[in-house]
C-alpha cells in the first residue's frame, strides 16, 4: 500500500510538474482540488504532522488526515477516529484541537 501524502505536498508536486509539462486531465483536477483545499504550506503541514505524531494515540496516516482537514470541532475529531475504532476521551480531543489551532 502506498504511503499517504499530505494534500500540501500533492499541491506542491503537481505545481512543479505543471511547470515542466502540460498535465493530463486527471492531474489537473487533482491540482484544482489541492489548491482549493490545502490550507497550509508544506512546511506548516510537516510541523503539524510531527507534533501530532508525538501524541501516543495518533499514528502518521491519521496525523496526515488531521493536517489535511484541520478540524475545528470535537465532532470532526470523533469522525476521524471512528474509522480507527478508537474512542477518545474529552481531554484527548481537546489536546488535538489545541495542537491544530496552534498551526492554523
Amino acid at each position: 500500500m502506498p504511503e499517504p501524502l499530505p494534500l500540501a505536498s500533492v499541491k506542491q508536486m503537481l505545481a512543479e510538474e505543471a511547470a515542466l509539462r502540460p498535465l493530463p486531465r486527471e492531474a489537473l483536477l487533482a491540482q484544482q482540488h489541492a489548491e482549493l483545499f490545502a490550507r497550509l504550506t508544506v512546511e506548516q503541514t510537516n510541523k503539524l504532522i510531527a507534533e501530532l505524531t508525538k501524541l501516543p494515540f495518533v499514528d502518521v496516516p491519521l496525523a496526515i488526515k488531521i493536517a489535511d482537514m484541520l478540524p475545528q470541532y470535537p465532532e470532526e475529531i470523533r469522525l476521524l477516529f471512528a474509522k480507527e475504532r478508537m474512542v477518545l476521551e474529552e481531554a484527548q480531543i481537546a489536546q488535538l484541537l489545541d495542537v491544530v489551532a496552534q498551526h492554523k
